[in-house]
């Protein structure tokens, strides 16, 4: 009787969504606290707070300040305003609100998934390793999951105008936020929500200059242009710890960084827009969600800018994917699936020996290999399978703490 009354309590404590997020404050403290201690890990952070300084500096956002941080800014002129109120706090404090921003952020767009409770739940604990890997590296991509999956959620509630916003703010702070159009097809009153991408990309490419000045916000994007194109250049080097794509893991198993991207970004974009075809199939949220999923996981596998951090975005997607699978699951799937949490998710962990993480997986970009194989297999069952039979009536409960 009382391994059952056990057993029920472990339940519904795991299925409790203030203790997951509780759990996740926690992780955000120890990646927090650790990355404080060992000085040169919170760069991204210093980078982040010294592009608001070099901004009031007018001076160049994309050189490298080596007396300052490692590495260089790659974020548009707009997160020089996102980041500025985490400058003007102690060290500490600014470096701990900032990971809050970024887990409250995932798990409130995670909550507002069209998906029944226990289903929810499976996402956040699923994503729980990859995000504690963006947490240590400070890097703004769980926000930029929670943009992503807000766009869709947004389009599929028919808010148009926050959806468009979201896109946008996520355009002109990362560029990845341009995959939320891919939701465009989904879109009631599509005029309507043109007009809103209009407005919302005028108003952020002007909103930075009412803080510094026109000339120099101008400059800055030309700037950010030539950087992310020197930045694609370097990360196709065989030295990059970059580059964990598709691309990446024949350019390092076949060491030849000379290979081109566009081959591969046209034939996955081909693949990527097929399913746009079956226009009956829109109506399924089931068929939708899948999209969304293909979203997540093709921004990054699909990107050569994509490192071990980012894979927040995609793992997002193999969840969002493995949780809308027809029950009971098939044995691919499931086969799939504990691959990615092998060798994705546990990639880079004490799990995997480091002899094969430091030879294989980090060396050949392995870690993208699993997500890749996901998309694949998702894409053929955009392709080919009705959705209209495999929906479910969805739950969506916005999150309360």
């Amino acid at each position: 009787m009382n391994q059952i009354k056990t057993q029920l309590f472990l339940e519904k404590l795991f299925n409790n969504r203030k203790f997951i997020f509780s759990v996740w404050v926690i992780l955000a403290i120890v990646a927090t606290l650790k990355q404080l201690r060992s000085g040169a890990e919170h760069n991204n952070y210093l980078i982040f707070t010294h592009t608001f300084y070099h901004a009031l500096d007018r001076l160049n956002l994309y050189l490298r300040y080596p007396a300052e941080y490692g590495d260089m800014n790659h974020y548009g002129p707009l997160f020089a305003l996102i980041i500025a109120p985490f400058t003007l706090l102690p060290k500490f404090v600014g470096m701990f609100l900032w990971q809050i921003v970024n887990i409250s952020a995932l798990f409130y767009a995670v909550s507002t998934l069209p998906l029944k409770n226990p289903k929810v739940t499976a996402v956040y604990w699923i994503i729980s390793n990859e995000l504690l890997s963006s947490l240590f590296s400070f890097q703004i991509n769980p926000s930029i999951t929670a943009i992503i999956i807000l766009s869709y959620t947004m389009i599929n509630k028919k808010n148009n105008f926050f959806a468009a916003f979201l896109i946008f703010l996520g355009t002109y702070i990362k560029l990845y936020g341009i995959v939320g159009l891919a939701f465009f097809f989904f879109v009631k009153e599509k005029p309507k929500f043109i007009a809103y991408c209009i407005f919302w990309a005028v108003v952020f490419l002007i909103l930075p200059m009412f803080f510094f000045t026109p000339e120099y916000i101008l400059q800055c994007y030309k700037d950010w242009s030539v950087s992310l194109a020197a930045k694609q250049l370097e990360n196709a080097t065989l030295v990059s710890w970059q580059d964990v794509s598709i691309m990446g893991i024949f350019r390092r198993t076949l060491h030849d960084p000379s290979i081109p991207n566009w081959p591969f970004l046209l034939g996955g974009a081909i693949l990527f827009c097929l399913p746009y075809l079956r226009i009956k199939q829109y109506k399924s949220e089931s068929f939708r969600l899948m999209y969304l999923a293909s979203t997540l996981i093709f921004t990054v596998v699909f990107s050569n800018s994509s490192e071990s951090q980012t894979y927040i975005i995609a793992f997002t997607g193999v969840a969002i994917w493995f949780m809308i699978q027809d029950r009971p699951v098939k044995p691919e799937v499931i086969a799939l699936f504990i691959f990615s949490i092998i060798f994705t998710t546990l990639a880079l962990t004490d799990f995997i020996p480091r002899y094969i993480r430091d030879n294989y997986i980090m060396r050949y970009s392995l870690k993208a290999l699993p997500c890749a194989l996901i998309w694949f297999y998702l894409s053929y069952q955009l392709l080919c399978k009705n959705f209209l039979n495999s929906d479910e009536p969805a739950q969506t409960e916005t999150l309360s703490l």
